[in-house]
């Protein structure tokens, strides 16, 4: 319910915007460009869906022989500690286990790509145990907060962006160490609100495997900060590189152990991500016009104006506010957030606090409205319970840690 009206919303918000700018300011342009926007947005996300067609018929189709090789129930049974605590609802051994591990594994090394099939596989698996199959479970919600939390230890496009501008950042992964450390702040408040909303207790098991990853962060972020500037980009791709092809080599170890045909496997699997691309379009498709009009209306511009007022009225440095609009754009899309983040660069300088501090606020927030739609649509979701509200608590503590460290580290 929560999404339905969010989604009206956007469309009644920029609309009367829009007839207030033409109204009192005479823009006559406001309202072509809200309908051009509608039909770029459409063809956008029948874009994005045709794509993820193909990514998602590969990945699950590997994945699939990992499920069947018996590679998923080991790397389940790994964390089953700490993730049986987080997913009380999802039995013990159960396949989901092994998909939401592997999905957070690729988020954490920046393969966007390889993550959104992995995990729509895994709700798919948590839908299976859905006794309400248009509501969203606890399970379910707190596998897409953490989604939208947008961990990432090898921000590899950001990096990449900074470094392909008409004048590009001098280090371009000079923000690797403060994004790490502000999605980081993202990722643990999402965990606690679900947590408090689903009454899930910290232990002394969650509490151990939550300190081990502090110190897997804080060594990370060692070994990086001991690299030479220009090596951090480089070691960071085939590290990522090397982890990903290790874990399907590993699939297949196990599945040609078990003598199974992997090529009729991977076949099976590959059906599956096709059949579960064409349902996302209609859902993503809706929430990708509404965010279009909502920005082409000029929204977006007011509220960061408003923004601007209040900081200053404070007594605050307002530095910062010229990189809100990522920070802002980032929750309702991925490629909107890009293309304003590279803007920002282009305009203030990829070295400037500005420039900085929005590579930051991208790296720092998820598409939270991108996720919801996507993941929720896949298993014809509707009703999205907290989610969202747990899934923006955790990008505005994304966006106010990236602030604290941006001034720390650039300030």
């Amino acid at each position: 319910m929560v999404l339905n009206y969010i989604w009206i919303g956007f469309f009644i918000i920029g609309f009367l915007v829009a007839l207030i700018k033409l109204i009192f300011f005479g823009d006559v342009d406001v309202f072509p460009a809200m309908l051009d926007s509608t039909f770029d947005m459409s063809r956008t996300g029948f874009e994005i869906s045709l794509y993820l067609t193909g990514v998602m018929s590969l990945w699950l189709g590997f994945m699939k022989i990992g499920e069947k090789g018996g590679m998923l129930a080991i790397l389940a049974r790994l964390v089953a500690p700490f993730f049986t605590r987080l997913f009380p609802g999802i039995p013990k051994n159960h396949p989901a286990m092994g998909s939401i591990v592997m999905n957070f594994s690729a988020n954490l090394i920046g393969l966007d790509n390889a993550a959104t099939p992995l995990g729509l596989k895994a709700m798919k698996e948590m839908q299976e145990l859905n006794k309400n199959k248009d509501t969203a479970t606890n399970a379910q919600i707190m596998f897409l907060v953490l989604n939208t939390s947008g961990l990432t230890i090898v921000p590899l496009t950001i990096m990449i962006d900074r470094s392909l501008l008409e004048i590009p950042a001098a280090n371009p992964t000079d923000v690797f160490i403060p994004l790490l450390i502000a999605t980081f702040f993202s990722t643990i408040t999402g965990l606690i609100v679900v947590s408090l909303y689903q009454k899930i207790r910290f232990d002394r098991v969650v509490l151990a495997y939550l300190g081990g990853a502090t110190a897997l962060i804080a060594g990370i972020i060692y070994i990086f900060l001991n690299l030479p500037p220009e090596q951090v980009g480089p070691v960071s791709k085939v590290f990522s590189s090397i982890i990903i092809f290790s874990l399907i080599i590993s699939f297949f170890t196990l599945a040609i152990k078990k003598k199974l045909n992997l090529y009729s496997v991977f076949i099976e699997g590959a059906k599956e991500g096709f059949e579960t691309s064409i349902k996302i379009i209609p859902y993503l498709v809706g929430i990708l016009v509404a965010i279009g009009v909502f920005r082409a209306s000029g929204t977006l511009d007011i509220i960061i104006e408003g923004m601007r007022f209040v900081f200053a009225a404070t007594g605050m440095d307002t530095r910062f506010v010229d990189a809100l609009p990522t920070a802002l754009m980032k929750p309702l899309s991925g490629s909107g957030a890009r293309g304003m983040n590279i803007e920002i660069m282009n305009t203030f300088g990829a070295d400037s606090f500005i420039g900085r501090l929005s590579s930051i606020f991208r790296g720092a927030t998820e598409t939270t409205f991108y996720i919801i739609a996507v993941y929720f649509g896949s298993v014809n979701i509707r009703n999205s319970r907290y989610a969202i509200t747990a899934g923006l608590l955790a990008d505005l503590a994304g966006i106010i840690a990236a602030i604290f460290v941006g001034y720390l580290f650039f300030g």
